[in-house]
């Protein structure tokens, strides 16, 4: 899958999550990328910012944080369109986690990492 039609993939599957997941979202971006900086298939997504739980310190004009999900992580994983979009769902729900201080232990234990 090229990256147009991956980003625009992630961007339906974006849409479909429920709206007080996303509405919360403050000042944050997401970005597609190929691949993490070292070039490695083992990360399908980072959450890169400052959790709600940790913004006691966050002020204006602060850069936004940004959620990345990587394009060829995703398709090395995955065998057809059904479930790269499963595994889009999972990796969007599990870096919105992170922006809410939801750490990897926990969305363990909720099934979600």
């Amino acid at each position: 899958m090229d990256a147009d039609a991956f980003e625009a993939l992630v961007v339906d599957e974006l849409d479909r999550l429920p709206d007080d997941m996303v509405d919360g979202l403050d000042n944050v971006v997401f970005v597609v990328e190929d691949r993490p900086e070292d070039g490695s298939l083992d990360l399908l997504g980072l959450y890169d910012g400052l959790a709600l739980t940790e913004r006691d310190r966050y002020g204006m004009g602060e850069l936004p944080d940004r959620i990345i999900v990587y394009r060829e992580p995703h398709l090395s994983v995955c065998g057809d369109e059904g479930e790269l979009r499963d595994e889009v769902h999972t990796t969007l729900v599990h870096e919105i986690a992170h922006f809410y201080g939801i750490d990897d232990d926990r969305l363990h234990e909720m099934g979600w990492a």
